[in-house]
């Protein structure tokens, strides 16, 4: 997904404009950021992640959110994660539902040209929402998924790269296989 800078302007000007917008925006501090399409293993990779984790969840306990829903980080910053899951019931900023304020689960598959962010700024985002437990960065060009895990006052990384692996996300109850996350994509 290709980031792309525009104009700046206020938190609250920001949440008006978006909300009549067709294209997605995140906002940074003042700077407005233009999500643009991915690509098909992009799409492939984040279908295989909804329907499994769909599969997967306690729906009398989870709600799968996708990546219509942003998530605000804090009052100068909201973004649009991949996939944020909220255990018991959703709270948004005001009756628009459009700004998800309690995921304890966010997933992002990452591009050539959002690999950096993801991993880097996202993450750093991510640190700061006190409800999130952990933090998934799907790889779109190889068979590789970190998974960032709150544990105490810090977190823990650990990389899954083999196909057979199970990805334990105690955060949501569950373990996802990695094989079904790129299942029906051929990677180099």
């Amino acid at each position: 997904m290709v980031l792309k800078a525009q104009r700046e302007m206020t938190a609250a000007a920001y949440r008006e404009w978006e909300a009549r917008q067709e294209v997605k925006h995140e906002y940074i501090d003042g700077e407005i950021i233009e999500m643009t399409g991915g690509t098909l293993t992009h799409s492939r990779i984040k279908t295989n992640i909804s329907g499994n984790l769909f599969a997967l969840l306690d729906h009398n306990k989870y709600v799968l959110c996708n990546s219509d829903i942003r998530l605000r980080i804090s009052p100068t910053r909201y973004v649009y994660p991949d996939f944020s899951i909220v255990r018991g019931m959703p709270r948004t900023e005001d009756d628009s539902e459009l700004s998800l304020l309690n995921p304890v689960f966010v997933v992002e598959v990452t591009s050539p040209s959002s690999d950096t962010y993801d991993r880097v700024d996202k993450f750093g985002y991510y640190l700061e929402v006190p409800s999130i437990e952990a933090y998934l960065i799907v790889d779109q060009e190889r068979v590789r998924a970190d998974l960032c895990t709150r544990a105490g006052d810090g977190w823990f990384v650990r990389v899954y790269a083999q196909p057979s692996a199970a990805l334990p996300l105690d955060a949501i109850g569950c373990a996802l296989p990695l094989a079904a996350v790129y299942r029906g994509i051929s990677l180099e």
